[in-house]
């Protein structure tokens, strides 16, 4: 389970996303990816909300923000060394 410490310095993302563990990680981007596809449809239902709409791929440079990207470089870096379960 992912830990919060209370000090006054503030860490970046990439280096939060490179201190969880590797189960902590791949929920980490479970859970942004389901966010993203609830974002974009409550966008599309306020921009029109009588229209049918479908979730954008999960590699929709649109749709994929910074974390995103941290995240999958970081299970890139984990994978290559071999760090992966």
């Amino acid at each position: 389970m992912g830990q919060f410490a209370i000090s006054e310095e503030s860490f970046t993302l990439e280096e939060q996303i490179k201190s969880l563990g590797d189960d902590e990680l791949l929920d980490f981007w479970e859970e942004t990816q389901h966010l993203t596809r609830v974002m974009s449809t409550a966008q599309g239902l306020l921009a029109d909300p009588a229209s049918e709409l479908t979730a954008e791929a999960p590699g929709d440079e649109r749709m994929s923000p910074e974390y995103e990207r941290l995240i999958l470089q970081e299970l890139q870096v984990r994978s290559s060394r071999g760090e992966l379960r």
